[in-house]
């Protein structure tokens, strides 16, 4: 049987799955964790693999459910399944009223800001139909869950407790997204080659010289440092960076000072930094360094800054071929009107970190989650995806990329 032939039969059966597949995303979106806290959340994706038949293995604070199905290819598909620091403002009736600790202690709101409850539902009900109609395809199944997307820890937690060891190498990686925009729901957008960006945030501590605020001639005042700092890196993009070399260099936090009449003793500037290649990244990067480094100097500060970089994300960069197997496919699966070629996102991913790890080609893509026309924002205390299209054209755009392999 042909690859389209077996996924018209198997989404044939949807209907079976929408309600059951309905309820799980409805009590993931009420009932969110952050990352690296998502106990609950794998417990239940967890109970729902094995109830459908899956070998489960609990792997870095994720899932990998494994389906052998004969002789052929070996497919993994990535869902992720954190939540955001985010009070949710959607007015849904099944809205998010959710809160935790997070890791610096504070007792914050929880939402699913970013649709990885669209994700962990898309890929269970994949998984079930896939598994119901096994005389269709032929081959291993892979599907993964990952815990930790949004501070980038995830993947690397699952690398580091030995992924790679534990399951078979995977022939394919492949993974969606949830947006309520560039697309509209019930559609899909590809794109070859570079499409999410990498990203780092940095933390910048200036050291100065404290003093009261009438003698500012006896101290180094760090916060005039830091806006010389902030308005300098702003050149970065504009004057460093060819006019076709993408980059972003963000100033997200200011921090200083207790008292208006007090010359602190530091400031600190938080910084969010993105490219479309790692070489670019590295030049913004060298540049901050070099900027904070002068200014400080030309400050008189007593002490070098103190640079620290965390939540680092690798460039999504899609192959070609699988990128163009899968357009195919999802024209075909999705109808061509469908399926559109959308320009990169700034927005950055660790989903390529587990291709990676492998070796493994892999493509990542975007599912529209939202009405013609409307733009809501990802981690907007507003996203809310609509849940049909949307829930069933994820289930198809999984199943038609795995059957692209599975024959």
């Amino acid at each position: 049987m042909d690859a389209g032939s077996a996924v018209a039969t198997i989404m044939g059966d949807y209907a079976s799955v929408e309600q059951w597949q309905t309820e799980i995303y409805l009590d993931l979106h009420r009932n969110p964790e952050l990352s690296m806290q998502e106990v609950r959340t794998r417990g239940v994706i967890a109970r729902e693999l094995e109830a459908l038949g899956y070998r489960v293995d609990e792997i870095g604070g994720g899932l990998v459910g494994t389906l052998d199905n004969g002789p052929g290819a070996t497919v993994m598909l990535r869902a992720d399944f954190d939540a955001l620091p985010v009070r949710e403002e959607t007015g849904l009736d099944y809205a998010s009223t959710a809160t935790a600790v997070n890791p610096e202690g504070k007792t914050v709101s929880v939402m699913h800001a970013c649709g990885h409850d669209c994700h962990v539902a898309s890929l269970l009900a994949m998984g079930a139909l896939m598994m119901r109609h096994r005389e269709q395809w032929s081959g291993r199944l892979q599907l993964l869950f990952q815990p930790g997307e949004e501070t980038g820890e995830g993947s690397k937690s699952m690398v580091a407790d030995g992924l790679v060891e534990r399951v078979d190498k995977p022939d394919v990686v492949l993974g969606q997204h949830v947006f309520c925009g560039p697309v509209p729901a019930g559609h899909v957008g590809v794109v070859p080659g570079p499409f999410m960006s990498t990203a780092v945030n940095v933390d910048i501590t200036l050291h100065g010289r404290g003093s009261h605020g009438s003698m500012p001639h006896l101290g180094v005042d760090p916060i005039v440092l830091a806006a010389n700092v902030v308005q300098r890196l702003q050149t970065i993009v504009a004057r460093e960076l060819s006019p076709h070399e993408f980059g972003v260099v963000t100033v997200g936090v200011v921090e200083a000072g207790t008292r208006p009449n007090v010359i602190p003793e530091t400031a600190r500037l938080k910084l969010n930094v993105r490219a479309y290649d790692e070489a670019v990244r590295a030049r913004i990067l060298a540049a901050i360094e070099r900027i904070t480094r002068g200014e400080a100097a030309a400050a008189g500060a007593p002490r070098e800054p103190e640079f620290r970089y965390y939540e680092s994300f690798p460039v999504t960069d899609n192959d070609d071929v699988v990128a163009s197997r899968l357009t195919a496919s999802f024209g075909r699966d999705l109808g061509e009107k469908n399926v559109h070629r959308i320009e990169p996102l700034t927005a950055s991913e660790d989903f390529s970190v587990l291709a990676d790890a492998f070796g493994a080609p892999y493509c990542f893509w975007l599912l529209g989650g939202a009405p013609e026309g409307v733009s809501i924002p990802n981690h907007s205390p507003k996203f809310a995806p609509v849940l049909q299209p949307t829930l069933e054209t994820g289930t198809r755009a999984l199943v038609s990329a795995a059957c692209e392999y599975l024959r």
